[in-house]
């Protein structure tokens, strides 16, 4: 197995590590906001997430649907704090509609996933799920080590050199 290949298998399986990811949200006048959110995640990685309209991610996902998300290795996990390994997406956000057939498939994983409090969420009016899509993504997994995510699915990973770092 080449080393691509095994970067590619850990990319597959990383975000599996995770219950929760963080969100990084921009309000009307440009200023971000970072959190956090439990989630889900479907085969073509679209990422729900169930949260509380009075929350600050929330108003600021409906004002501007350009999200970012962070899945990133627990610090006591990490063999170095400045690589830890980390997947990163740019997602649209879309409104799930309540009590549409595809909401209540969606709250049923995420009740399936996390127990009983989903109980007491559905009970909750201003509980909303949206869903973040993935238009590309980065996986680092230490120095040296990053690579941009893309293609259908967002399966193909590339290795970042000098040559093909975006221009930012």
């Amino acid at each position: 197995m080449s080393q691509l290949e095994k970067i590619q298998a850990e990319y597959e399986k990383f975000s599996q590590e995770f219950a929760s990811i963080i969100i990084s949200t921009v309000n009307a006048q440009g200023i971000p906001n970072a959190s956090y959110t439990p989630f889900v995640m479907d085969e073509s990685k679209n990422i729900y997430i169930y949260v509380s309209g009075l929350s600050t991610h929330t108003t600021n996902i409906q004002t501007n649907p350009d999200v970012s998300v962070l899945f990133i290795e627990d610090e006591g996990k990490t063999a170095n704090i400045f690589a830890r390994r980390r997947l990163s997406f740019d997602c649209q956000a879309s409104l799930i509609a309540r009590e549409t057939e595809q909401w209540q498939q969606i709250v049923d994983q995420f009740q399936e996933r996390f127990g009983d409090i989903i109980d007491v969420l559905r009970s909750l009016a201003d509980f909303r799920i949206f869903q973040l899509t993935p238009t590309q993504g980065r996986f680092v997994v230490g120095f040296g080590a990053a690579y941009n995510i893309s293609g259908d699915n967002l399966n193909q990973i590339v290795h970042l050199n000098k040559d093909n770092i975006p221009n930012s």
